[in-house]
C-alpha cells in the first residue's frame, strides 16, 4: 500500500517531538508567516538536571524517529511534496514545508544548540558574521542606535561601518572595560548593545551586567557574541541577554571545513528573530549543518584539551623574556580578570601575548613557526598564530603597546609546540 507523504516521512510523526513546535504552529495558524510567542524550540521533556557533558551528546537526537540509528540523516532538499492542495495550503501534517525552511537535519541542530544556550529557538546561517548581521537587522530600526564596543570583532566593525549607517542605524562605539560611561550614550526607547566577551584581539572580560543593565532598563535589546565561550562555558540568555550568537565554524564544529553561524532567542524575541531569519530566505547548508551537529557531540573534551593545553603554554610564554605580557583572560595582568573569574572560569586555547620587539621581529616570528601555520579563523585542531592588526579596528582607545601575537593552541602535542615557539624567539633574534 502506498504510504502518503504525511506518514512516509522516515515515520517521523509530529507528536513524537513535542521540542519543536513551529510546525506545529504553522498547522494551528493554517499559515507560514512565523510563529506565535510561545512556540518555542525547546525540548518539554528535557531534563533540567543533566549536566553540560550529557547535553552535547544528547541533544538534537532522536534514534528512534530513524530506525535506531544513532545519528539523524543528512537531508539535501528543496521541494517537498504534499498529498493534497489543502495540505499544501494549510501546511497541515508535514512540518518540512520547503528545505530552506526546515528538514529533519536542520531541525536536529537548532534543537540541540536551543538546549546548550537554555533559549527559546534557534536560527542557522551561512557563516558567523551572517548571524551577528541577522541578530541585529532583526532587532534594531533606523534611527535606533546601536552601542558597539571599541574591541569587536573587525568584521562585525565594517559592517557597522558600512552597511548598519547605510541603513540608518546609528552606530555609538564605547569602551567596554568603562561601563559607567553606557549611561550617557543611552536613549531611553531606541539604543541596544552589542557585546563581545573577551574582546577581539585582545582579550579583555568587560563587566557583562554592569554593561547590560543602563540598556535593558531603558527599554533596548542586548545581543552578545559569544563564540570564544560557547555555550559549554558561558550561556548569555541565562545572564539577561536576549540575542547570543556563535561562530559555529570554530570551537563548535571544530574541524576547520566548514562556516557556520547560529543565533539564540529568550522567549521575547524569538518570534521577531524567526520571523526575519525566513523573510530574509536564510539557511546553513544541509552538509555543513550535519558536520557540526558531528563536531558538537566532541566540544567539551576538545575544548578541554584546548584550556590545558593553553594554559600551559601561556605559563610557559609568562617566563619569556620577549613576552612583554599576557593577554589571557584567566591570568591576572588581562584586564577583566575578575570579570572572567566571576562569569566564566574557563578558558580555551585561544589568546594573544605582547611582544618586546618590533613588528618586523614580531613577523618573523609568526613566519619561523612550523607547526603553529599563519591562517584566519580558530577552533580546529591545528595550531595558528597571526599578528594582530589594530590601525582599523580601534577608535576610542588606540593600542599603544608592541606588537601582537595572537595564539590558537590546537590539539597537538604542547612539547612540539613549545619547541615550535622555541624557534620563533631564535628566529626573531635573529632579526635585527
Amino acid at each position: 500500500m502506498r504510504l502518503s507523504v504525511k506518514e512516509a516521512i522516515w515515520h517521523y510523526p509530529l507528536a513524537q517531538h513535542d521540542s519543536c513546535r513551529i510546525a506545529q504552529a504553522q498547522a494551528t495558524h493554517g499559515k507560514e508567516t512565523g510563529v506565535g510567542k510561545n512556540d518555542d524550540q525547546r525540548p518539554e521533556n528535557a531534563a533540567p538536571n543533566r549536566q553540560i557533558d550529557t547535553v552535547l551528546t544528547q541533544a538534537g537526537r532522536d534514534p528512534d524517529a530513524f530506525h535506531g540509528f544513532v545519528n539523524p540523516p543528512l537531508v539535501r532538499a528543496s521541494t517537498v511534496l504534499f498529498d493534497s492542495v489543502a495540505d499544501m495550503e494549510g501546511r497541515t501534517g508535514n512540518r518540512y514545508p520547503y528545505g530552506l525552511t526546515n528538514t529533519p537535519t536542520i531541525e536536529s541542530l537548532n534543537r540541540a544548540l536551543t538546549e546548550l544556550e537554555g533559549a527559546s529557538g534557534t536560527v542557522l546561517l551561512p557563516s558567523g558574521l551572517a548571524a551577528v548581521a541577522l541578530a541585529i537587522l532583526a532587532t534594531v530600526d533606523a534611527g535606533h542606535r546601536l552601542l558597539v564596543p571599541d574591541n569587536v570583532y573587525y568584521p562585525t566593525r565594517r559592517l557597522a561601518n558600512r552597511t548598519l549607517k547605510r541603513l540608518g542605524m546609528e552606530i555609538v562605539y564605547y569602551d567596554p572595560m568603562e561601563p559607567a560611561t553606557l549611561a550617557g550614550l543611552v536613549v531611553a526607547g531606541r539604543t541596544h548593545l552589542f557585546l563581545e566577551a573577551p574582546g577581539s584581539l585582545t582579550f579583555e572580560v568587560p563587566d557583562i551586567p554592569a554593561l547590560i543593565a543602563p540598556v535593558k532598563a531603558a527599554g533596548g535589546i542586548t545581543i552578545m557574541d559569544n563564540t570564544w565561550a560557547t555555550p559549554v562555558v558561558y550561556r548569555p540568555i541565562e545572564h539577561g541577554i536576549d540575542l547570543s550568537v556563535q561562530a559555529g565554524t570554530k570551537y563548535i564544529a571544530g574541524h576547520s571545513d566548514l562556516l557556520i553561524g547560529s543565533v539564540s532567542a529568550a522567549p521575547d524575541i524569538w518570534k521577531k528573530l524567526y520571523d526575519t531569519h525566513r523573510d530574509m530566505g536564510l539557511q546553513a547548508g544541509p552538509e555543513d549543518i550535519w558536520l557540526t551537529l558531528r563536531g558538537m557531540r566532541t566540544l567539551s573534551v576538545r575544548l578541554q584539551r584546548h584550556e590545558q593545553s593553553g594554559l600551559e603554554i601561556a605559563r610557559w610564554l609568562q617566563g619569556r623574556p620577549e613576552v612583554g605580557r599576557l593577554l589571557h583572560p584567566a591570568f591576572a595582568e588581562c584586564p577583566g580578570h575578575e570579570n572572567w573569574k566571576r562569569d566564566f572560569g574557563r578558558s580555551n586555547g585561544l589568546f594573544a601575548f605582547v611582544l618586546n620587539g618590533t613588528k618586523t621581529q614580531a613577523a618573523a616570528f609568526v613566519e619561523a613557526l612550523e607547526i603553529f601555520r599563519i591562517g584566519a579563523s580558530w577552533g580546529g585542531f591545528e595550531s595558528l598564530a597571526i599578528l594582530g592588526e589594530f590601525s582599523r579596528s580601534r577608535s576610542l582607545r588606540p593600542w599603544t603597546d608592541g606588537p601582537v601575537v595572537r595564539l590558537h593552541v590546537g590539539l597537538e602535542d604542547v612539547g612540539d609546540l613549545i619547541g615550535d615557539l622555541e624557534g620563533g624567539f631564535a628566529a626573531m633574534a635573529a632579526e635585527t
